[in-house]
């Protein structure tokens, strides 16, 4: 349709991600173990899809490996996750160069996360949040991304 956004125009934002990023991160299953990590944010050739590939350093957290993009057949950008347990899952996905937003609305297993980018865009902050067997949300992953020299 002549008035459907390029898949490129609707990614364009998320450019201010592209490189690498260290992360430290805490999640209530290592209590006070602070979680250090990389994630590298990528254009595949065409900068239809960003690629972000993610590893912690501690053995209880996966690899995982997201492709960004709107997929054939959808209207609105949504990220596949793949991860090291062999784990897949399909998220909603916005950002508007500020705030990152991703989402997944599965009965008994709904997460939402969200990450406000600094005035400088040095680093991020965000919290992922869970809702298990519908008894509401709760913060879960909190991680903060700063951006590697």
């Amino acid at each position: 349709m002549a008035n459907e956004l390029d898949p490129r125009q609707r990614l364009e934002p998320f450019a201010t991600l592209i490189g690498d990023w260290s992360t430290e991160a805490t999640h209530p299953a290592t209590g006070d173990t602070l979680i250090l990590g990389r994630v590298r944010f990528e254009w595949l050739a065409g900068e239809r899809f960003l690629i972000q590939r993610a590893e912690a350093e501690h053995p209880a957290f996966p690899q995982s490996i997201c492709l960004i993009g709107v997929m054939e057949g959808d209207e609105h950008l949504s990220m596949q996750y793949f991860d090291s347990r062999g784990t897949h899952r399909r998220y909603g996905i916005a950002f508007d160069g500020k705030e990152l937003r991703i989402w997944r609305q599965a009965p008994g297993f709904a997460q939402r996360f969200t990450a406000t980018v600094s005035a400088d865009g040095s680093h991020l902050e965000g919290v992922w949040q869970l809702n298990e067997a519908d008894q509401g949300f709760r913060d879960d992953l909190k991680i903060t991304y700063r951006r590697s020299s």
